[in-house]
């Protein structure tokens, strides 16, 4: 099941780590199936060559591995997880860490040592927006402690508007206000539209983030254009300026398809990533290794060696076994969500994609749900219009008026095609949705509606406003 959970990218490393663990398991092609049941090893023992025995062990002895006090690891060994417990790996990138980025900046800031160290420690305080979000007071407390550095909350601030001028601008704000209004520090000041957006960010945070612009309007007694001016300077700001230092690590971070899968000529062809299907053999010198231990059970030493060979021989066999298991499972259930979605795989059109839950797959495929789910969680399909995760073929289903049952995505393109065609000063409601569903034949209720906006990531109508 761990085995099963690894993403494509990540295997590789997981076969590597068990190669350097268990010298009983080789890279390539697997050979011919043997047995190695140590009831029947003085037999096979007596058709090797002693010299020969020799040598292999002079190659890999056992005294590297074991000593009088050691015990096999399964004596050792205590497994306090959970079958199901799900393991999630990471993408490991080459790039700085944010803070990383942040430090190779305070050489342009001219600052004493003291500074120096409070700027360390206010940049590892950090978000991974951007944001000081940390009580100043709890900076203090921390410099205190940890560096023995006594400071007042003045000389904080003092040094973390140094490091506002650091980029991106923005960098280093306690609050969205603030983080604004220092990219807006930035521009040419002598534009009115700059300095109409600088006010109502100062004196109407609350009504522009609500986007009550009528108010504002009639407050500062602006034209509509000189407002919409103004407005399209703050919608040019980044609200999240730490996610620009982020985007350069994310881009190094391709996504490698655990399946790819061709359309040749309207007939679909899957295959398993050939990342997924890696060559790996036991060890003939170990299971030499073991016959030649075998000759002499009645030794402590012999029997300590035959423990620990039997035991990385039984490991490596198991680790082959659970690979091959592997592909199997993720080419079966890849199989099955392709013959089941296959209209859609065709052209990729989202009106075609199938009402489709987890336990379709499972019955179908003779799986239990629980591993269908960890394929449909973590691995990719790379198909000839775009590469996806398979959790985003599984939907739920709705019925039209005709009682065609059609796919839950269906509706939510319809909702995004609605809401991206509206007029933006008279955005659509949750309930004018409602209605247009119904007159294409979707019987859905507005809280429904409500959640698919939810779930496409769409604000409101009110949020959606715009001049």
């Amino acid at each position: 099941m761990k085995l099963l959970q690894i993403p494509v990218a990540n295997l590789e490393q997981r076969i590597k780590e068990e190669l350097q663990e268990n010298p009983a398991l080789e890279e390539g092609g697997e050979d011919e199936p043997e047995e190695y049941d140590t009831e029947d090893k003085e037999e096979t023992a007596e058709d090797l060559d002693d010299e020969e025995v020799a040598e292999k062990e002079e190659d890999i002895s056992i005294d590297e591995y074991l000593d009088e006090e050691d015990v096999p690891d399964y004596k050792t060994s205590a497994n306090n997880s959970s079958p199901d417990d799900e393991r999630r790996e990471r993408p490991v990138t080459s790039s700085g860490s944010f803070q990383d980025q942040l430090l190779a900046q305070l050489y342009q800031l001219e600052l004493n040592d003291r500074e120096y160290h409070i700027a360390e420690q206010l940049i590892g305080s950090f978000d991974d927006d951007g944001y000081l979000r940390r009580d100043l007071n709890a900076i203090v407390d921390d410099l205190a402690f940890s560096q023995n550095i006594t400071v007042a909350e003045q000389e904080l601030i003092d040094v973390l508007e140094k490091i506002q001028a650091l980029e991106p601008a923005g960098i280093g704000a306690r609050t969205l206000q603030e983080c604004l209004m220092l990219q807006l520090d930035r521009k040419h000041a002598s534009r009115e539209s700059v300095l109409l957006a600088w006010k109502i960010l100062e004196e109407y945070m609350e009504e522009f983030s609500k986007k009550h612009y009528d108010k504002i309007k009639d407050s500062l007694k602006v034209t509509d254009e000189e407002l919409k001016d103004a407005v399209k300077e703050i919608l040019k700001l980044n609200p999240r300026p730490g996610n620009t230092m982020h985007e350069g690590q994310r881009s190094s971070q391709h996504i490698i398809p655990d399946f790819l899968m061709t359309n040749s000529d309207g007939k679909l062809e899957l295959t398993l990533n050939s990342r997924n299907a890696p060559e790996l053999k036991i060890s003939r010198d170990y299971k030499e290794m073991l016959d030649h231990y075998s000759k002499d059970k009645k030794s402590k030493e012999s029997k300590q060696a035959i423990t620990f060979v039997k035991q990385k021989l039984d490991s490596a066999k198991w680790f082959i076994d659970s690979i091959k298991q592997r592909q199997h499972t993720l080419f079966e259930v890849m199989k099955t969500i392709m013959d089941y979605q296959y209209e859609f795989f065709l052209e990729g059109d989202q009106r075609k994609l199938k009402k489709m839950v987890l336990r379709d797959i499972a019955e179908k495929v003779g799986m239990d749900i629980s591993t269908v789910s960890r394929v449909a969680n973590s691995k990719y399909v790379q198909t000839h219009f775009g590469t996806y995760l398979l959790k985003t073929f599984f939907s739920e289903g709705l019925q039209t008026e005709s009682g065609e049952e059609v796919s839950s995505k269906e509706v939510k393109q319809i909702l995004s095609d609605c809401i991206a065609a509206e007029d933006k000063k008279e955005p659509l409601t949750d309930e004018a949705l409602t209605k247009i569903l119904k007159e294409k034949g979707y019987n859905i209720a507005r809280r429904t509606v409500a959640k698919y906006r939810e779930m496409l990531d769409i604000p409101v109508a009110r949020m959606r406003k715009g001049l």
